[in-house]
């Protein structure tokens, strides 16, 4: 064989062990690291707060029993409107109590004892009457004998003194009557009333009236009975003062200011509703999460907006919503997805796909909303970021880009 031909065959040889060479390396090379990628765009961003709240009036009225007594049965029902001035319930005085045997047996030997000096005052008054008829005779007779000069004027003056007396007598037996006929009709009434019920008779009744205009948010009491002296009986509201009640944690209230505009929704309609913080309060409290972790929370006053009625729209005391507060918005703000975010050595970075290859890449994080994040600096708008990094990927390794 010639010394060209073993050339040839050797090269030939050394050519087919590299390219299995090649293969092998290239079979057993790492495979890439499947990810998710999102773009950096530009887009809108609101920088905002979201919590649950509810509705509630900023001011109600209790409407309790002035005095003890019997109250009649309320007629106006929850939700019902109330005019200022109108009549919401009537009192009665209280019934007496029901008498014993012992008690009865005594009322009815008072009302006797009264009936007896009824009697003895009827006759002193008609035997007063009697006295008085006979020395008015006696002033007459005397006064035609005086104008006839046959007795003296002392003897006139002495009649008429007798007759004015008798008068007084005669009134003060009929005052007496009147008193002793008021003693049987009290003794009568104790007896009338000896079993602890009303009677058919009229009594005086206190009508407690509305202090505003409004509806009646709670009714604590409806059917008749006695009632004790402070004893609640309606709850009054005006929904036109409807206000929404938000509890953030304390780190999100110190964002918040006065006039800030609110978004609110989940109340049940389509569109959300405008509203604005219209007091953040300075006290706040501990509540326990449903994970029970203690969380210190601050109550936030919100507003509704004019245009909105939330009344008319069907919202009441009560009534839950979802609360978003606004902290700051813009049109055109570059963004990427919170989650490409993460700490590597003291700074902030994301990993960013070139050539199908992951490089690391420190950027300056700016607002944060929700699942976004405005990028100040280290990122483009159009470029695709890792998100949800794992401890496969690194910087450099070859990535395989997810549908």
């Amino acid at each position: 064989m010639r010394p060209s031909h073993r050339w040839i065959r050797r090269l030939a040889w050394g050519l087919a062990a590299l390219g299995l060479l090649l293969l092998l390396a290239w079979a057993l090379r790492p495979a890439p690291v499947a990810v998710s990628v999102a773009r950096v765009e530009v887009a809108p961003f609101v920088e905002s707060v979201t919590e649950e709240g509810r509705t509630r009036l900023r001011n109600t009225w209790n409407v309790s029993v002035p005095i003890a007594g019997y109250l009649q049965r309320v007629t106006l029902e929850v939700g019902d409107a109330v005019e200022r001035g109108q009549v919401l319930f009537r009192l009665e005085p209280s019934p007496a109590p029901a008498l014993d045997p012992r008690s009865r047996q005594q009322a009815e030997d008072a009302l006797h004892v009264a009936e007896a000096r009824l009697r003895a005052a009827q006759a002193n008054l008609e035997t007063a009457r009697a006295e008085r008829r006979f020395t008015e005779a006696e002033f007459e007779r005397y006064q035609t004998l005086h104008q006839r000069n046959l007795v003296s004027g002392t003897d006139l003056d002495q009649r008429r003194s007798q007759r004015d007396r008798q008068r007084a007598v005669e009134r003060s037996a009929a005052s007496s009557v009147e008193a002793a006929r008021f003693e049987v009709e009290s003794a009568r009434a104790v007896l009338a009333m000896d079993s602890g019920q009303r009677g058919d008779i009229e009594h005086p009744e206190l009508e407690v009236r509305s202090p505003i205009e409004g509806t009646v948010l709670n009714r604590y009491r409806c059917c008749e009975g006695s009632v004790a002296a402070g004893d609640p009986i309606l709850e009054l509201g005006s929904l036109d003062t409807l206000e929404v009640q938000v509890d953030l944690l304390s780190m999100d209230a110190v964002r918040i200011r006065p006039g800030m505009p609110v978004r609110l929704t989940g109340w049940g309609g389509e569109a959300p509703l405008a509203g604005r913080v219209r007091r953040i309060e300075p006290a706040g409290f501990t509540r326990v999460s449903a994970l029970g972790v203690d969380e210190q929370r601050v109550p936030v006053i919100v507003d509704f907006d004019a245009q909105s009625a939330p009344a008319k729209l069907g919202l009441g005391s009560g009534f839950r919503v979802d609360a978003e507060f606004l902290i700051w918005q813009a049109d055109e703000v570059l963004q990427l997805p919170t989650s490409a975010l993460f700490r590597a050595d003291g700074q902030w970075s994301v990993f960013r796909v070139e050539e199908e290859r992951a490089r690391r890449v420190a950027v300056t994080p700016g607002r944060r909303s929700g699942l976004v994040t405005q990028v100040l600096a280290g990122v483009e708008a159009g470029d695709r970021v890792i998100v949800h990094p794992g401890e496969r990927v690194e910087d450099g390794i070859r990535v395989a880009v997810a549908p």
